[in-house]
């Protein structure tokens, strides 16, 4: 009984994998999947103008903002779960919707941060990331209008998830063997150029993955194995991976190249905006290399 009990769960543990959606889908999948009855397109753009000039057809638009919204305690926080639910239900997402996420031009990393945000609120394997976003969209010659579509209101249900932590959970992670906290700064702020913060360096402890190596001059992410060889120097793929940046958004891209390849990633929200104003928490300075 207990065979045929374990061979049971494990069956349905197959079939909720294989039910997720896929992380990143390409132009050609969208258009072919365009009037699928579940899906939920969103423009994701810093003005509304782009939208209006121009969208896939049945997107919404989304500003980053809405999820993402800056407050006297730092930018780019988690959203309040009950204006978050009103929002993605007046976009008309339900319980079993494929939620699309498409970027402008390099708007690459803060439609990562929404991805990511939906992912915090519990629709991990309901989200897909348009690789190249709406730029290779056109570039492949598929429509594009400026007509409105007003969906039907949504019933989705929200709960704050764990991806997003803070600043104890960072530390938490510095005194194991789990987890690794990586920085998606580029190296020279890294090392510990001047940035505008109170201390330059980065998190005592931290390795560097610049998060603009794993995406490509058409704003794509790149392969997985290309991401691979990024992610092997920098973790092992048991570890955790809590990467952060300077307000959470570029680290957003580091943090959905890990989900493609299977890491368990954590952003640290706060990133350097908050760590380098507290004078208790550790940093620290790529030594200089002495010529010899």
């Amino acid at each position: 009984m207990r065979i045929l009990l374990s061979i049971a769960f494990a069956v349905l543990a197959l079939s909720a994998t294989a039910e997720d959606k896929p992380i990143l889908i390409t132009p050609t999948w969208l258009h072919d999947h365009l009037k699928d009855d579940d899906l939920v397109i969103l423009h994701v753009s810093f003005l509304q103008y782009d939208f209006d000039l121009e969208h896939i057809e049945g997107a919404q638009y989304l500003w980053p903002e809405n999820l993402a919204p800056n407050s006297p305690q730092g930018s780019y926080n988690a959203p309040d779960l009950k204006k978050a639910t009103e929002l993605l239900r007046s976009f008309g997402v339900n319980e079993n919707s494929h939620i699309i996420l498409y970027h402008v031009r390099n708007e690459v990393s803060p439609t990562a941060r929404m991805f990511l945000t939906l992912e915090n609120l519990g629709l991990q394997g309901k989200v897909s990331f348009l690789n190249g976003g709406f730029d290779v969209w056109k570039h492949e010659s598929f429509p594009v209008t400026a007509a409105r579509k007003m969906p039907k209101t949504g019933n989705v249900t929200l709960r704050q998830g764990d991806r997003l932590v803070d600043k104890n959970y960072v530390l938490k992670t510095l005194e194991t063997t789990s987890g690794i906290v990586v920085d998606a700064r580029a190296k020279q702020y890294y090392d510990g150029d001047p940035t505008g913060n109170p201390r330059d360096g980065h998190i005592a402890g931290a390795r560097n993955l610049p998060y603009f190596d794993l995406v490509n001059s058409k704003n794509e992410f790149k392969s997985l194995d290309t991401l691979r060889g990024y992610f092997a120097p920098v973790a092992p793929p048991e570890k955790e991976v809590v990467t952060y940046c300077f307000i959470g958004q570029t680290a957003s891209v580091v943090y959905m190249a890990g989900r493609l390849l299977g890491y368990n990633m954590k952003l640290y929200d706060g990133s350097m905006q908050e760590w380098s104003r507290i004078p208790t928490l550790p940093m620290e300075k790529t030594p200089a290399v002495t010529p010899k």
